[in-house]
């Protein structure tokens, strides 16, 4: 992309503007009406030769170093625009990037959704399971204390019905009992102590 300077332009131009220079001070030397026309032809000559040569030497000096200088500014600029296109091209590659997950990120939100319901799901399922067996241990521990209270009040009554019985008993064969019944029981009760014996 490097340009080359053509010197023969510059110096087509340079013979131009000093062939204007020479025509322009060969006008204003003949209209002077004083004879000193030629005088200043030949001062305006020596001038324009004077800057001539000062213009081809500093063209022949700086060549080089203006033409580096360009070259140097033109590398620098090619630098800068190939470091924007690469950075511009990484630019495209993100954002297609983020494109690419910005549009999945539905897919995303509805799988996250969906594992937080099955996970919902799983817990409300073991809350119920953990709930259904403490309700079980309730039921069977107040089964158990049923049971056991069911127990006592039999055996509670049973006491109580044998007492009521005894009772009874005893007011039945008070009032039944003659006196010969009561010899009897107490002649039966001392043979069987005396058997005992």
């Amino acid at each position: 992309m490097q340009k080359k300077i053509d010197w023969s332009k510059s110096a087509s131009i340079a013979g131009l503007v000093i062939g204007l220079l020479v025509f322009a001070g060969v006008a204003y030397a003949s209209s002077d009406a004083h004879g000193g026309g030629m005088d200043k032809v030949k001062d305006l000559w020596l001038r324009i030769m004077n800057f001539t040569g000062l213009v081809v030497l500093l063209v022949w000096a700086l060549k080089k170093p203006i033409a580096n200088g360009l070259n140097s500014r033109r590398q620098q600029i090619q630098d800068q625009f190939d470091d924007l296109e690469a950075k511009r091209t990484e630019a495209e590659r993100v954002y297609k990037e983020y494109e690419s997950k910005l549009s999945g990120i539905d897919g995303e939100i509805k799988q996250i959704i969906a594992a937080a319901v099955e996970q919902g799901e799983a817990e409300k399922q073991k809350i119920l399971d953990e709930a259904n067996r403490a309700a079980g241990d309730i039921k069977r521990q107040a089964e158990m204390a049923i049971q056991y209270e069911l127990a006592q009040a039999t055996k509670r009554l049973r006491e109580e019905i044998a007492e009521q019985a005894v009772i009874m008993a005893e007011e039945i064969i008070r009032k039944n009992l003659q006196s010969e019944d009561q010899v009897r029981l107490v002649e039966g009760y001392l043979d069987k102590v005396g058997g005992v014996q």
